[in-house]
């Protein structure tokens, strides 16, 4: 049952896209509206593939989430549900931000593209930093949001990774608060290479805003710090990072 429910949710996934591509390409000339579009059929596209999955969503602290108030939203990962949940609970206007094989997922990955989100390669820092600069120039002008993965990779064992410094250049470059949009349960509902869906008792929960307008990039390690602390202060136990021996 739990497979045909993931090829129910593919299913969907790939009749949305379909219908959301055309679109993309008349309006080629203009990002931000194709990034608008692309949020609200990824709200549809979220909820459906979640409906799908079986997992019961709790979500708390949605009185943190404004589409008046551009904010950058940092989300832990640690299921590939993830991308599912995320377009479906930030605000229409968020770019997202992602690695390059997300053009492998069928689909998804190839709308993500059309509709002129960041995909970032992680093997050219260089250019990955190049290319976060220029978002962020982009989304301060046009007063978007934007939406980033700081571990910059998935946790199999759901405990919170490393964060890469990416999320900070992010928050320099715009001045925007950082909202922590923390994952609590979805671990076990999609295993990395599984083709079953395992339904999971989850809760999101989006904490209070995180001011960085005063932030310093000598000051990296101290806010990179400052902002997993908001992540710990809320996940539970085996979701911390292992105690090293």
């Amino acid at each position: 049952m739990s497979f045909l429910r993931l090829l129910g949710g593919f299913f969907c996934v790939a009749v949305l896209v379909t219908l959301m591509i055309p679109i993309l390409v008349v309006l080629l000339p203009w990002r931000v509206a194709r990034i608008r579009v692309t949020n609200a059929f990824g709200k549809l596209v979220g909820r459906n593939m979640m409906w799908w999955s079986g997992s019961r969503i709790t979500i708390e602290g949605l009185e943190n989430v404004r589409a008046d108030r551009p904010a950058i939203y940092a989300a832990n990962h640690t299921s590939t549900l993830d991308a599912f949940t995320t377009v479906w609970l930030t605000p229409a206007g968020t770019v997202g931000v992602a690695k390059k094989e997300i053009l492998y997922y069928p689909f998804y990955g190839q709308a993500w593209w059309l509709a002129g989100h960041l995909l970032l390669d992680r093997g050219r820092t260089a250019a990955a930093k190049a290319a976060l600069r220029r978002t962020a120039d982009f989304i301060r002008r046009k007063g978007l949001h934007i939406c980033i993965l700081p571990e910059g990779k998935r946790s199999d064992s759901g405990r919170l990774l490393p964060f890469k410094k990416g999320i900070i250049h992010l928050a320099l470059e715009t001045g925007l608060p950082i909202v922590p949009m923390v994952t609590v349960g979805l671990t076990n509902a999609w295993r990395k290479g599984s083709l079953r869906f395992e339904p999971a008792d989850a809760k999101i929960i989006f904490l209070p805003p995180i001011t960085t307008t005063s932030w310093t990039e000598d000051q990296s390690d101290a806010h990179i710090d400052e902002l997993r602390a908001a992540f710990l202060s809320v996940l539970p136990p085996a979701q911390h990072p292992e105690a090293a021996s």
